[in-house]
């Protein structure tokens, strides 16, 4: 595997603000840059109902968007290994693959305005779906600067099933906090009891020892991560409700949100990306990291 970072380019104001995260994370981590343009050649049967733009971009693979991008990058990290590639194929396949020789792997996603989170097209959720690498997903920030991105402070969140935690999801986490030198939220959510759903009364004493129980097992899981990064600031957060809810709360102030996405090989449909990874990919205001897990 090349130890770099690759992101996907198509000239959209997406792809330049995923460009912009991904030349940060490489320098975070010391590793080269590597940008990968996708050519699809038009189907034939679908060139006379396409807009012109859109025939142009498919005509024929362009040299300028990648060379401009890296031209503006190294203006922006002096320094910093950028190379590009120009693959061709259907996004969809040839980006999974491309994910498979780095270590993560960045996409632009169109930011949903004034509502929040992204509008992730169906490339996206096939290539997240299918590549067994890390695949981070950035949206274009308000306002008409190409490729700028506001710099955050804000904390990581990690989403995690403190009953099943997996140790993959939860060191890409933990490094990323680290690097970033800010906290890490762990946020794990359990369910409330039948009770509720009945509309019966509460019992406080059933719940706090069932929050008592949660914060206990959430602890466990996270102890020897605190053992390996003693000085990172990891704040514990167990409550009942749904995981996406507080998920996509959280992300509001978060530099980034890590979620996992269980690999499934055997299933006959090919690769799904969960409904929490795939609801905080829908509504999340920061980037999003979907880690794939046994």
């Amino acid at each position: 595997m090349s130890r770099t970072v690759t992101v996907g380019l198509d000239g959209t104001r997406e792809s330049l603000a995923a460009a912009e995260w991904a030349a940060r994370e490489a320098r975070l981590r010391g590793l080269a840059l590597r940008m990968v343009q996708v050519w699809e050649a038009v189907p034939l049967m679908q060139a006379p109902f396409l807009g012109r733009e859109t025939r142009q971009r498919w005509d024929e693979p362009s040299e300028r968007i990648p060379f401009e991008t890296a031209q503006a990058l190294r203006r922006r990290h002096p320094g910093l290994d950028i190379t590009w590639r120009q693959l061709t194929g259907r996004p969809a396949e040839v980006l999974p693959e491309a994910a498979e020789e780095s270590e993560l792997l960045v996409l632009g996603s169109r930011g949903l305005g004034g509502l929040g989170g992204f509008l992730l097209g169906s490339v996206g959720q096939s290539v997240v779906a299918r590549a067994e690498r890390p695949v981070v997903f950035v949206r274009a920030p308000e306002g008409d600067e190409e490729g700028a991105l506001p710099e955050t402070d804000g904390p990581v969140v990690l989403g995690l099933d403190a009953n099943a935690p997996d140790d993959a999801l939860t060191a890409f986490a933990f490094d990323a906090a680290a690097r970033r030198e800010t906290a890490l939220r762990v946020v794990h959510s359990w369910n409330l009891p039948p009770y509720f759903a009945y509309g019966l009364p509460p019992d406080p004493e059933l719940n706090a020892q069932l929050a008592d129980g949660e914060a206990r097992t959430l602890a466990e899981a996270l102890r020897p991560w605190r053992q390996k990064y003693p000085a990172l600031d990891v704040i514990e957060e167990a409550r009942p409700g749904k995981a996406v809810d507080q998920l996509v709360d959280a992300s509001r102030r978060a530099s980034l949100v890590v979620v996992g996405r269980r690999i499934r090989r055997a299933t006959p449909f090919g690769g799904r990306i969960g409904s929490v990874a795939h609801a905080v990919l829908h509504h999340a205001a920061a980037p999003v990291a979907v880690i794939p897990h046994q």
